[in-house]
């Protein structure tokens, strides 16, 4: 097993497992039934199946129109290759989870992620099987392996996946560093740099009214730099009430996996709670 992957399998448990003792990891408060369902099965999916397919599938159509240029980007700077991954794969994937938030297709896909009326570890992989395959960094993220970055992108993916787990995590590692006086200009350019819980959790916030949340924004997986600079960043330093999306019309647990395949649950349908008005977007 590659060293990466065991970075990543550790830094997973390692989180799951503070959840564990500190915050019920397997009982989350509003937890439904298919909850446990949609975690469990789309991120098996994704690590089996989507993403080495994608990584995989982007190396060979590569290969299949300019093999000339395989390998071509092995021999520059790490620094370059990293900055190369920041753009094509983070902020890539910021503009494609704020489309998600803008466009009603993208959000039937993406929807199953903020269905949860929680925060947890369990979240990190939790969207609709189509959301990934379709996901532009992904894609690109396999071009630029296949262009010869892969033993960039090994450490990256390490960094990238510390930094979104613990943004999820309910355990806010942020949390009591916030009340370090003396640490208060330190964690000024780290929450305008990365993803932390409490700018993560905005985003997670379920009623509009609730000063800690930014449904609207706050889209940053590695980098929160891209919510700065392109104006969709909402820092309080604090955490919302609750959790989920206001007025959100409840989804089946095929919906959520399998939207448009499983279409949208109607009036009538055995769902798990009450029927609401439709999402804001």
């Amino acid at each position: 097993m590659a060293s990466s992957t065991i970075a990543i399998i550790a830094i997973y448990l390692g989180f799951a497992l503070m959840e564990l003792f500190r915050s019920n990891l397997f009982g989350k408060a509003e937890q439904t039934r298919d909850d446990a369902i949609v975690e469990v099965v789309s991120t098996v999916f994704l690590l089996g199946i989507t993403q080495p397919t994608v990584l995989f599938t982007a190396g060979f159509l590569a290969d299949l129109i300019a093999p000339q240029y395989a390998g071509a980007l092995s021999g520059i700077p790490v620094i370059a290759a990293i900055a190369l991954f920041l753009v094509f794969d983070d902020m890539a994937q910021y503009w494609w989870h704020r489309a998600s938030h803008s466009t009603p297709f993208l959000y039937n896909l993406h929807r199953a992620h903020h269905n949860a009326r929680y925060m947890s570890v369990r979240l990190v992989y939790r969207n609709n099987i189509i959301y990934y395959a379709m996901m532009p960094s992904l894609w690109f993220s396999g071009v630029l392996i296949w262009l010869g970055l892969g033993w960039v992108y090994a450490g990256y993916i390490v960094v990238k996946l510390l930094v979104i787990t613990g943004a999820h995590s309910d355990v806010a590692w942020d949390r009591p560093l916030y009340k370090i006086k003396w640490l208060s200009p330190l964690m000024w350019v780290v929450e305008r740099t990365i993803s932390t819980p409490a700018t993560h959790h905005a985003h997670h916030g379920r009623h509009a009214d609730d000063p800690a949340v930014n449904y609207k924004g706050n889209y940053g997986n590695l980098l929160f730099f891209w919510d700065v600079l392109f104006g969709t960043a909402h820092i309080t330093r604090t955490y919302p009430e609750n959790y989920g999306v206001e007025n959100l019309t409840p989804a089946t647990l095929g919906q959520q996996l399998l939207w448009p395949i499983f279409p949208e649950a109607k009036e009538g349908d055995d769902i798990a709670s009450p029927r609401e008005p439709e999402p804001h977007l």
